[in-house]
């Protein structure tokens, strides 16, 4: 028989309550839903297993991570569809508890587990984190920063192209073209530092060196860029040595805890700082402040959650956490605030350029999905799976404004009080 589709289409609606807004083609080349929907493909049985011992976020993870799962159709309009269902029913979901008691519930759960074959659970992808130790110490940031990082040099200049700059662009308008706009989100950054030749920067996470090559070529910064990426040091060295600038520009591999030879006149935090941690966080700023000689500046540019609940908590993500960012935890950008503050800096400014990282990840998103053959044979297909499903879903959470990412200025102000920064905060010099 051929009635997987319309049987699991119909049991979902009775376990969720409401209509299920996709279309569903089962193992068995059934379908059911909506005909002009995106559609969601479940390719096997081990799929509803994963779903069934696993409920939520996670266990849709797996299966989609494993290739138990696929969408057809655009992807982007399958997630908004489907966001609705798993992340953003909150007060009118059904809890867990309240969900057992109803008769209703039990039947369905009970007929998923009849399509769902032996009941069995599934062991999680190879790509899932195993999580041992403490969060944050330099082993096991080690540890975070390679499984993102290290995936392969080649598989990254696939999604992110020749800037290789794998952080929020700065666009002048949506037409502009990716290149243009990683070039521009870099003359920001060192326009709100006000590096003049000679001036020492510390680019912490500096990657594959493109913000560390365009310091010390387009305004002759002498700069030390520290990673925890082997992959990525070796490969920025070589940039910088094709760029000509091996005189001025360090890459080491190296934790900035472990940074010594200060002072610096600025320091760069782009994307990175998302990595620290809830209890290292006033640790990291102190560390950077410490760093700085009086009236230096930090540009700390960093994701953000939006605030719930206590505001001075951070979030992780199931996802993220298991596949893209093990360990990363995402604030309020108050809490990064009153954190840099509580360090001694003096925060000047904070611009949120949410818009410019919906429109950073679609181009992203695009470029992977242009060369997906190579990428899946460069990183193995559940990893460009992973890569695929959080570019996309980060870049709907950015236009939505579940998320969003903000630049904040802070000087180490000297005791005289004078900042150094122009009356106008916005005009950059």
């Amino acid at each position: 028989m051929t009635d997987a589709a319309p049987r699991l289409h119909a049991l979902v609606e009775q376990l969720l309550g409401v209509p299920l807004p996709v279309r569903v083609r089962a193992w068995d080349g059934s379908q059911a839903g909506p005909p002009d929907a995106p559609t969601l493909v479940v390719r096997n049985r081990r799929a509803l297993r994963r779903l069934l011992f696993k409920p939520g976020e996670l266990g849709l993870a797996r299966a989609w991570v494993a290739g138990d799962l696929e969408i057809e159709g655009d992807v982007y309009a399958a997630l908004e569809l489907l966001s609705g269902l798993i992340w953003e029913r909150g007060e009118d979901a059904r809890t867990l508890a309240q969900a057992v008691r109803d008769p209703q519930f039990r039947t369905a759960v009970r007929g998923l587990f009849g399509l769902a074959g032996p009941p069995l659970p599934p062991a999680p992808p190879l790509e899932e984190v195993r999580r041992a130790g403490h969060l944050h110490t330099r082993r096991t940031d080690r540890r975070a920063i390679s499984h993102h990082y290290d995936v392969g040099n080649d598989f990254y200049e696939i999604v992110l192209g020749p800037s290789m700059v794998y952080s929020c662009a700065y666009w002048p308008d949506p037409g502009a073209t990716l290149e243009e706009a990683q070039r521009d989100k870099l003359e920001l950054v060192c326009r709100k530092l006000a590096l003049t030749p000679d001036q020492r920067l510390l680019d912490v996470g500096c990657g594959w060196g493109s913000l560390a090559i365009h310091a010390a070529g387009e305004h002759g910064a002498r700069v030390v860029g520290v990673t925890l990426s082997q992959e990525q040091a070796a490969y920025a060295r070589k940039r910088v040595a094709d760029a000509g600038l091996t005189d001025r520009v360090e890459i080491r591999v190296q934790d900035y805890r472990d940074v010594s030879d200060g002072p610096y006149d600025a320091i760069s935090s782009i994307g990175m700082a998302e990595h620290v941690g809830a209890e290292r966080y006033l640790g990291y700023a102190s560390e950077l402040y410490a760093l700085l000689t009086p009236g230096g500046r930090l540009l700390n540019h960093q994701i953000a959650r939006r605030p719930h609940g206590d505001e001075s908590a951070y979030h992780v993500d199931e996802f993220i956490d298991a596949y893209v960012f093990p360990d990363g935890e995402l604030a309020p950008v108050g809490t990064t605030v009153t954190q840099l503050e509580r360090a001694g800096f003096e925060v000047r400014d904070v611009e949120s350029i949410r818009e410019h990282y919906g429109l950073t990840l679609r181009h992203w998103v695009a470029r992977l999905e242009a060369d997906w053959k190579r990428a899946a044979r460069l990183a193995g297909p559940g990893r460009a799976r992973v890569w695929r499903l959080y570019m996309a879903a980060s870049a709907l959470g950015f236009e939505r404004n579940r998320i969003g990412v903000n630049q904040v200025l802070a000087v180490r102000t000297p005791e005289s009080g004078s900042s150094g920064l122009p009356l106008r905060s916005r005009i950059w010099n």
